[in-house]
């Protein structure tokens, strides 16, 4: 019996949080549709843009409109709530402190998930918004959890950030080929032992068996959590 609501802050962005809610469901078990989680879902797409706010250090723009968004999902009932954007967890002391309800710390988790998942990892690859890199969010959680963070040099970036910009958001290409390129070259070049994949929008690219493997998806780890904090059973996939 699903025992609590999960709330979701979402629009950030659009897409990557349909895919988040549509993970949600494929990962629960169930036979039927009680056996679903319950959530509230604010898809917050007007929300100022997370890389802009850190790059520019203006927090006050995103930090006030998110403060009403967690307490409207507060009101509503939620038990805890997820965030599936990965930028916006540098504000997460902040977001945290707004509301009673439990923040799934996206970043925390997904670190902590590689650190339980194979002991012998020593070097993270990072595939992630130049707000997130720049946040340091990750690089922090990785020296808590004794991991190396690799940060992409700044062409490598530059790819990245195109994809995340012009081939997601703008187009909605969810074409695999640069982003399966990128993660060989962190694996190959750089001697990472795991990429993570540290934006939604990139989450929402379907990904080789062959690269997959060697992927860490910070959405995943969200979806599992969000499903287990909401008194739901994992499917085994």
């Amino acid at each position: 019996m699903i025992s609590s609501t999960l709330g979701v802050l979402g629009g950030m962005g659009p897409k990557a949080t349909a895919v988040f809610i549509e993970r949600i469901v494929e990962h629960t078990a169930a036979k039927q549709d009680q056996d679903h989680i319950n959530m509230v879902v604010l898809n917050h797409a007007a929300l100022p843009d997370r890389t802009e706010a850190i790059e520019s250090g203006n927090y006050d723009n995103f930090t006030d409109a998110i403060h009403r968004d967690l307490k409207l999902l507060e009101q509503a009932g939620a038990a805890n709530i997820a965030v599936p954007c990965n930028t916006s967890h540098f504000f997460y002391g902040q977001m945290q402190q707004m509301t009673s309800v439990p923040i799934i710390h996206m970043v925390d988790e997904t670190i902590r998930t590689v650190r339980e998942t194979d002991s012998s990892i020593e070097r993270i690859g990072l595939l992630a918004t130049n707000g997130t890199v720049k946040s340091g969010v990750y690089a922090n959680s990785c020296v808590e959890y004794g991991l190396d963070l690799v940060v992409p040099p700044n062409q490598l970036q530059r790819e990245i950030s195109e994809i995340i910009y012009e081939q997601v958001k703008r187009n909605g290409d969810l074409n695999a080929a640069g982003l399966v390129h990128i993660i060989d070259q962190l694996i190959t070049d750089y001697r990472c032992d795991r990429v993570i994949i540290a934006c939604t929008e990139l989450s929402c690219i379907p990904l080789p068996a062959e690269q997959g493997q060697h992927v860490v998806d910070a959405m995943e780890v969200l979806v599992k959590q969000s499903i287990l904090r909401s008194g739901g059973i994992l499917k085994a996939i």
